[in-house]
This record gives C-alpha cells, sequence and structure tokens, in this order.
C-alpha cells in the first residue's frame, strides 16, 4: 500500500511559478512509478509528467518534475503559467506486479492560474 499527499498549489497570476510537491509513504515506494496528472472541470483526467528514478526531467521547457528517492517525494516545478494550467492536479504512484498494474493516487491539490 502507497499513501500519497500533494501540497502546493494555490492562486498564482499568469507568467507566474508554482512548485508542488508529493510526500509518498508506504513498503518499496523506490520500487514505482510517479507522476503527476492533471484534470480541470468538465475534462478528462490527463497525465502530465512521469519519473522511474531519482533526478529530473524536463517537459516542454515549463514543467520540470524531479524526485527525491531519500525523502520519498515527487515534486513538479511549474513556470510561465498559463490560465489554461488551472486544473486540480494529482501525483500517481504505480507499477507493474506479476501481470497485474497497482495505482494509488493523492488527494489532489487546485492550481488556479488568473488575474
Amino acid at each position: 500500500q502507497v499513501q500519497l499527499v500533494e501540497s502546493g498549489g494555490g492562486l498564482v497570476q499568469p507568467g507566474g511559478s508554482l512548485r508542488l510537491s508529493c510526500a509518498a509513504s508506504g513498503s518499496t515506494v523506490s520500487m514505482y512509478t510517479m507522476g503527476w496528472y492533471r484534470q480541470a472541470p468538465g475534462k478528462q483526467r490527463d497525465l502530465v509528467a512521469t519519473i522511474t528514478s531519482g533526478g529530473s526531467i524536463n517537459y516542454e521547457g515549463r514543467f520540470t518534475i524531479s524526485r527525491d528517492n531519500a525523502k520519498n517525494t515527487v515534486f513538479l516545478q511549474m513556470n510561465s503559467l498559463k490560465p489554461d494550467d488551472t486544473a486540480v492536479y494529482y501525483c500517481s504512484a504505480w507499477r507493474l506486479r506479476l501481470g497485474k498494474l497497482d495505482r494509488y493516487w493523492g488527494q489532489g491539490t487546485q492550481v488556479t492560474v488568473s488575474s
């Protein structure tokens, strides 16, 4: 079992930045792929970024996902935010084990980009 808790969301002006955090707990968390999804009102939940091991990966020049394995924490650095980035952002952890997919979700954190 894995428990995930997101934080760092809030209201930001267009062009601003936010850093989301996802604290994970449970056995063998390091064995899971982790990632961020987002869901805007009336829309499906879409994948933003994923990371398997420690380090960081940049997406589209605006978002960077990173992972601190020592603290079992995943971050999403969001820069140059736009109004259409407004959504609830969810942290997720998953792995394929014995032919079955185990997936866990956090409660989500609201990101609102508005003037």
